[in-house]
């Protein structure tokens, strides 16, 4: 890792720790992407999720909500699945997960801050959540078995990562054959470059770091996920957009199965 990518993930680290001390201490945390309160903002935080989920969770649960979208409602979660989520924070999608995967699944939340992981610990005992694990570690390396996860969320976090690829190919490793991602993430249009994106918003703001269209695409294409989508909700700022961005790992192949397609009798037989 380069010595500005430190400082990237250690701005990144101190901003998340502030975030979390703040809502331990009956305040609000700041969106991800501006300064509005979470508990009022129609486009971050809080505010993208229905009040019957809000009023499932802990109020610091919500209040520490600093993510673009609602990865919960768009990941088709199902009873006994096993569901990850990267850059966990104050746990709301951990939380939201546990209550749809079921006692039979489990939930799980990576997250690098100790002082976020400290608040999730409070708010998944204040919600009584046992079917819900919380561990230290970076969405770069998840402390994770290979193919031990069956969805991979995310809210807004991978933007601020300083190794994308590395994320994608981390995300690839975890899931099982078949598994799935659903993440709420800021994307770029494909016009606009780095230093454009840098000219809309900080880094640690969600929106310097963010990929296009095209680069989040291939990305994850490289680390071999098919049946990629990535489907706008709402703009952040000029040319930026909150979207969810769906793919599958394929499923591994039969033993036996042909590796290329039947051209007949004499290759099939």
């Amino acid at each position: 890792m380069t010595q500005q990518h430190s400082e990237l993930r250690e701005t990144v680290r101190a901003r998340y720790a502030e975030a979390a001390v703040t809502v331990a201490a009956g305040g609000a945390a700041n969106d991800c992407c501006g300064t509005s309160d979470v508990e009022i903002d129609a486009y971050f935080g809080a505010g993208l999720y229905t009040a019957a989920d809000r009023d499932q969770l802990p109020i610091q649960a919500t209040t520490a909500s600093l993510g673009c979208g609602n990865p919960t409602a768009v990941a088709d979660l199902r009873e006994g699945e096993r569901v990850l989520d990267l850059g966990s924070g104050g746990g709301i999608d951990v939380l939201l997960s546990a209550r749809r995967v079921g006692p039979t699944g489990k939930a799980y939340g990576v997250d690098m801050t100790e002082e976020m992981l400290a608040l999730a610990q409070e708010n998944a005992a204040k919600a009584e959540a046992t079917n819900v694990e919380f561990l230290k570690g970076t969405i770069e390396s998840i402390p994770l078995p290979a193919k031990s996860i069956d969805v991979v969320i995310s809210n807004c976090v991978i933007n601020l990562s300083v190794d994308k690829p590395a994320v994608f190919a981390e995300m690839a490793r975890v899931l099982v054959p078949g598994g799935r991602i659903g993440i709420s993430d800021v994307v770029a249009d494909d016009a606009l470059t780095p230093a454009q994106r840098a000219e809309r918003g900080e880094y640690v703001g969600c929106i310097a770091g963010a990929l296009s269209f095209a680069e989040y695409r291939a990305g994850l294409e490289a680390a071999g996920f098919t049946d990629v989508e990535i489907t706008t909700t709402h703009s952040v700022a000029d040319d930026m957009h909150s979207a969810i961005v769906k793919a599958v790992k394929p499923a591994e192949q039969a033993a036996g199965e042909p590796t290329t397609p039947c051209c007949g009798p004499s290759c099939c037989s």
